[in-house]
């Protein structure tokens, strides 16, 4: 790895920082930003996300693709730990700390808008940074392509009825644009971008074109990466300052909630002998969330200063350390799993 790689655990921690820091000392700064969106999407934390995945996407071939059905217990694990494990052990979570074990320390109504946010951080499987997550991995850029156009897929029939399951009520209003914005912006434009870029440095013959333009390029999804963190961090720098306790019992279930779906999507595709390259993706895009939806629906369900607004930022506070820790652990972990030239690796018939 670069150097950009091999320090970003630093990188992020200073970021972290720098984002509370700029946020607490030139707020307007931040204001001006984040009133800079439509449909609820902030356009500039848009196009660094852009930055971030696109040169990812050059690296997809899309003369491989049609090769991924042929391999379908990655996106099994993917689907089953999305859809019908991941948003229920959350609310079981948010219920169980919130209604028993921190009774005591939250009121009754605040504590039901936490365990709202996290349900629906819950229900938004991630899918943009996931891609930042299995480039650090060195996971098949076209099989994790796949896994996350088939959740955006599902998310748009599915996002609705389970959150408003999960929630009691029935009236759960989806912000269809943001959904949509955010799929077009985060997939569609830099996929299509990655494609035409590879196809005007491809040659049948020679692919050191290709590998030469994404290795000079490669820096800029880290920056893409650092400078989205800053931003997110400076537009709820205040919140984090003034209400670090609250944080803190909010994150304790989120924790346990990221690692313990990150064991059983990994452990699962270890037994199952999945490769590596499959196994650590589909692991991690169930582990990461959608969080710019989940912020996006919590505003416009309970409000900007709820709890379950708040219960969402605390996601994305989360969200990077456990990412990075899980990659980390990961690439440690990787001649554990199957290699992909032996039998049981090759391209499943079933």
């Amino acid at each position: 790895m670069g150097v950009f790689e091999r320090y970003l655990s630093l990188w992020v921690a200073l970021c972290i920082a720098a984002g509370v820091g700029m946020g607490v000392a030139i707020p307007d700064f931040f204001v001006a930003i984040a009133a800079i969106e439509y449909a609820s999407v902030n356009l500039v934390v848009a196009v660094f996300i852009w930055v971030m995945i696109y040169p990812m996407m050059v690296n997809v071939d899309f003369s491989s693709i049609k090769d991924v059905g042929r391999k379908p217990k990655g996106l099994c694990i993917t689907l089953v730990v999305n859809w019908l494990i991941k948003p229920f052990s959350m609310a079981a979570l948010g219920i169980l700390f919130f209604e028993y074990i921190f009774a005591g320390l939250v009121d009754p109504q605040t504590a039901k808008e936490y365990i709202a946010g996290m349900i629906l951080l819950g229900v938004a499987p991630c899918t943009a940074m996931v891609f930042v997550w299995s480039q650090l991995v060195r996971g098949d850029a076209n099989y994790t392509l796949v896994q996350v156009s088939i959740n955006d897929i599902i998310m748009v029939f599915a996002f609705a009825p389970i959150a408003a399951l999960l929630l009691g009520v029935t009236n759960v209003v989806v912000p269809w644009e943001t959904l949509l914005l955010s799929v077009v912006l985060y997939v569609v434009i830099p996929l299509a971008a990655g494609y035409i870029t590879r196809k005007a440095l491809e040659d049948a013959n020679d692919q050191s074109r290709i590998h030469h333009f994404t290795n000079r390029i490669k820096p800029f999804s880290v920056l893409g990466l650092l400078a989205t963190i800053v931003l997110l961090f400076g537009f709820q720098a205040q919140i984090i300052i003034d209400k670090p306790v609250i944080i803190a019992l909010i994150a304790i279930p989120l924790l346990i909630q990221s690692y313990g779906i990150f064991a059983i999507a990994y452990a699962w595709a270890y037994l199952w002998k999945v490769p590596f390259s499959t196994a650590a993706p589909a692991a991690l895009i169930g582990t990461s969330n959608f969080f710019e939806l989940a912020v996006a629906v919590a505003i416009s369900l309970f409000g900007l200063n709820s709890g379950a607004a708040l219960a969402t930022v605390v996601g994305v506070l989360v969200e990077v350390p456990v990412m990075l820790s899980l990659v980390a652990f990961a690439n440690r972990t990787r001649a554990h799993f199957a290699d992909p030239t032996t039998p049981e690796s090759q391209p499943e018939s079933t």
